[in-house]
């Protein structure tokens, strides 16, 4: 609503969230219908629409009261339905919410305990799951963020425009991006590669390297700083090493010494070290865009709510046609 809550309104909301934990049994019996190879990107996407067609009571919204009511039921909802996409593409039982458990203590029990036995996650880990998805939360007009706008500027609803941003984040140039760091940093490690070595085929042009540089920033993701203060801390309370970090360490050290780099202004962003973050806290890579699409959702839904209350026309990008004027017509018999 363009101010920070009032104590009584932050409390209201929490209570939303949590009565809007669960999902209908009819949603849940549906992700036995998927094969445990699916990919949790795929099954929050058509899930996320499946969600409309058992909370019909809020798609209209005409009024505060109603959106609220919508925008919590997605933000709790997804938190579930996301654990319960990484349980299906594993083959494990589905548990339920807890109500007494704040939202990522409660996500991560969804993700790891079993019916015979809770997780119970060490209170770092919990803050820096939160920390992640704060830093996820919104990011200007990015790729999936304009594609929730665009969709939502059709009076399409909340469910299916959000959905749709789920799918503009699935791609490796978007939220995958911090998959592809993880996979180059476990290359390096797999093959014996020397980072210096990797270093020079970037600069030959024979290999990318990924969580350097961004569209926006000129100078250092403060995203990525604050997380690369937390990964150790991380590391350090649950007692053990990452040979991965250490790599990410040395890389980011060279390259930022390296005016190859510093003079495109290639600094680590958010991805660089989101990846190390969450396979800290025990997230698996195939969840890592799931992760990033659990923090961007009120992003997604501040968005939204723009393009509805601004009575807007549909978006209709421009374009200009730079192909041939005309094109002679050439039958079949002679192509």
């Amino acid at each position: 609503y363009g101010e920070l809550p009032t104590a009584e309104h932050l409390s209201h909301f929490r209570r939303l969230l949590t009565e809007h934990e669960m999902i209908h049994e009819g949603m849940r019996n549906s992700f036995l219908g998927y094969p445990t190879h699916g990919h949790p990107m795929a099954i929050l996407s058509s899930m996320i629409n499946t969600l409309s067609c058992y909370n019909v009571d809020v798609m209209e919204m005409e009024d505060e009261a109603s959106f609220e009511n919508a925008a919590a039921r997605l933000i709790s909802k997804i938190r579930t339905v996301a654990a319960y996409a990484y349980r299906t593409s594993t083959g494990q039982p589905l548990v339920y919410p807890h109500p007494e458990l704040s939202y990522c203590r409660n996500f991560l029990h969804l993700m790891f305990s079993t019916p015979n036995r809770t997780y119970e996650p060490d209170s770092d880990v919990v803050r820096a799951l939160t920390l992640f998805l704060i830093l996820h939360a919104d990011h200007e007009q990015n790729c999936s963020t304009s594609t929730v706008r665009m969709v939502g500027s059709s009076g399409a609803n909340l469910f299916a425009s959000c959905s749709a941003g789920v799918c503009a984040l699935w791609g490796p140039l978007h939220g995958g991006a911090n998959v592809a760091v993880m996979d180059q940093l476990q290359r390096i490690k797999n093959s014996g590669m020397s980072v210096k070595e990797l270093i020079e085929r970037v600069k030959l042009k024979k290999e990318k390297l990924y969580g350097f540089g961004h569209g926006v920033y000129r100078s250092y993701d403060p995203r990525a700083e604050i997380l690369r203060r937390h990964v150790p801390k991380v590391l350090g309370k649950l007692g053990r090493n990452d040979p991965l970090l250490e790599i990410a360490r040395e890389l980011e050290e060279i390259a930022l010494s390296d005016d190859y780099f510093v003079s495109r202004n290639l600094y680590p962003n958010v991805d660089f070290y989101s990846g190390i973050l969450l396979r800290a806290i025990g997230i698996p890579v195939d969840m890592y865009t799931v992760m990033f699409a659990i923090g961007r959702m009120p992003g997604w839904i501040a968005h939204w709510k723009e393009v509805r209350d601004g009575n807007s026309r549909i978006y209709r990008p421009r374009q200009i046609y730079n192909g041939p004027t005309s094109r002679d017509y050439t039958a079949m018999e002679w192509r």
